[in-house]
């Protein structure tokens, strides 16, 4: 019993961590369809200094109406508890047209 709870604990845990570090930005009428592109922002010094610029008009593909996601993934979280080490962190930027 006490084994279940704590890995549902875990669960609810991480769920929350992903969640809430996600940003959503909605450029025109939003995203329309289910195209998406990804990029991933790199940061030094605990996210104080961009390490690369991610150009969201250009992941847009030129479009009018689209959703612009900035979050930590899991797959960034993963990659943070190996770069956080030398304070490089990520995050994935995501558009959806």
């Amino acid at each position: 019993m006490m084994k279940t709870v704590s890995l549902i604990m875990v669960i609810v845990f991480l769920t929350m961590i992903i969640g809430c570090a996600a940003h959503v930005h909605t450029v025109g009428d939003g995203a329309r369809g289910g195209d998406m592109t990804e990029a991933r922002q790199w940061y030094i010094l605990f996210g104080l200094i961009p390490l690369n610029e991610v150009d969201t008009k250009e992941l847009s593909g030129g479009a009018e109406n689209y959703e612009i996601k900035t979050e930590q993934s899991a797959l960034d979280i993963v990659m943070n508890i190996f770069t956080g080490m030398i304070s490089v962190y990520s995050r994935t930027v995501t558009v959806t047209k």
